[in-house]
């Protein structure tokens, strides 16, 4: 970088504008609500407020594999936040969640209702309230939080990190994205070593460590994030690759990537979810061709 061109900090940073790039519109740095707006609330007792970023799909992901295995009590309705016109600042939703980010989750059937943020966090109250995802065992309970909790440090590198510069920034600049490119590759290369001697994170199981990281890591090395896999060639982490696939063909799995889904494939597209019929008939394909309303 010439010198000419070098940003000197001014000794008092002040927020003059928005910082560019894709999702400059979603980022202040204040906390609070921008305005007054109530949260729906369906018939069931969890209200899930999402969108399907990787950080969403866990969560839906998380309810349909409860719902596969019979809990009718982990019924959901899911509705959408659409970020980029700031309903995350509205008052309903910081009040479920002070920090303004998705997934929040509103479960109904405490009095009075319990609100629960942060994906991991969703991802453990639901795994203990209905015994599910979560080992029992002492050591393998432990080694599924380390991976959730692993997860949960990682992503950002990948996410705001990678990410951010790779695909949203307004330019591309060398140093963050070789500085975030090869952070995640490092992390890709830890969950291949790791994967090479197992079948799941925590071992034979599949547990809510493997449903908060599949979104990231196994959407990435399927090509699904960023469009960075050949950028990053993801294709030799063949351990990562392999366990990516197998829960990608997980029906809950295929499911749950629809739910609060906003973009690509119209028959991907699930707005908001109700119940279970609404994958054969809301989807955006179906509504339109005028099949619903």
């Amino acid at each position: 970088m010439s010198e000419q061109n070098q940003y000197v900090p001014p000794k008092v940073w002040k927020w003059e504008h928005p910082s560019g790039g894709a999702f400059a519109s979603t980022n202040r740095p204040i906390a609070g609500t921008t305005h007054e707006k109530a949260l729906p609330v369906g018939e069931h007792p969890f209200q899930l407020y999402s969108l399907a970023t990787p950080n969403g799909v866990k969560v839906t992901v998380m309810f349909e594999e409860l719902l596969a295995l019979g809990h009718r009590d982990a019924e959901y309705d899911a509705w959408l936040i659409r970020i980029g016109d700031g309903d995350q600042f509205g008052s309903g939703f910081v009040e479920a969640n002070p920090n303004s980010k998705i997934p929040a989750l509103m479960d109904h059937s405490t009095k009075p209702p319990t609100r629960v943020f942060e994906s991991g966090s969703i991802l453990l109250y639901l795994a203990e309230k209905f015994g599910e995802f979560l080992p029992s065992d002492h050591v393998a309970r432990t080694e599924t939080l380390n991976w959730l909790f692993w997860q949960m440090g990682s992503a950002p590198f990948l996410g705001g990190g990678f990410g951010h510069f790779y695909a949203y920034a307004p330019e591309k600049l060398e140093y963050p994205i070789d500085r975030y490119a090869m952070e995640t590759k490092r992390q890709l290369d830890v969950l291949d070593r790791h994967l090479a001697e197992n079948r799941y994170l925590a071992g034979d199981t599949y547990t809510i460590a493997d449903m908060a990281t599949w979104p990231w890591y196994g959407q990435l090395v399927l090509g699904r994030l960023y469009d960075a896999g050949e950028f990053l060639q993801v294709q030799e982490y063949t351990h990562v690759v392999r366990w990516a696939r197998e829960i990608d063909e997980r029906p809950a799995v295929q499911r749950g990537r629809m739910v609060n889904r906003t973009f690509g494939e119209p028959e991907m597209q699930l707005h908001e979810r109700h119940a279970a019929e609404d994958f054969a008939t809301r989807t955006q394909d179906k509504l339109a061709d005028g099949d619903d309303e």
